[in-house]
C-alpha cells in the first residue's frame, strides 16, 4: 500500500490504537496490497472514550461489554450485576484499553 495513504489513516485512526501497536499496524499496512485499501478505508472501530462513557453509564448492565463484541461476557456482568459492582468499576480503567485490542483486532483481520 502506498506510504501516503497509510499515513492518512494511521493519523486519522491514531485514537483507536495503543501507542505500541501504531508502529506495527503501520508496517503492516505498507506490507499489503492496494486492493484491501477499500475495505481498510471504511472499517468502523470503536471510540474508547465513547466506551468509557458507557461504561461509566451503563456499565453495570454489561452494555459497554457486549458493544465492543465481548457478548458472553456483557451477559455474564449483566447477571451479575456488573460483579455486584466491582467489575464495573474495573472495567472504567480498563474499558478503553479493550477496546483498541478489539480495534486492532479488526483491522488486522481485514488485512488478512
Amino acid at each position: 500500500m502506498e506510504a501516503q495513504k497509510v499515513d492518512m489513516f494511521m493519523m486519522s485512526h491514531s485514537k483507536f490504537f495503543e501507542d505500541y501497536q501504531s508502529t506495527g499496524l503501520r508496517e503492516q499496512l505498507l506490507s499489503s496490497d492496494d486492493s484491501k485499501w477499500a475495505r481498510i478505508s471504511t472499517i468502523q472501530l470503536k471510540d474508547p472514550v465513547l466506551m468509557l462513557i458507557v461504561s461509566i453509564l451503563v456499565g453495570h448492565f454489561g452494555i459497554d461489554r457486549m458493544l465492543i463484541g465481548d457478548t458472553g461476557l456483557g451477559v455474564i456482568k449483566l447477571l451479575t450485576c456488573g460483579g455486584l459492582g466491582f467489575w464495573t468499576l474495573i472495567d472504567w480503567f480498563f474499558i478503553m484499553r479493550a477496546t483498541k485490542e478489539k480495534n486492532i483486532e479488526k483491522v488486522r483481520q481485514y488485512l488478512y
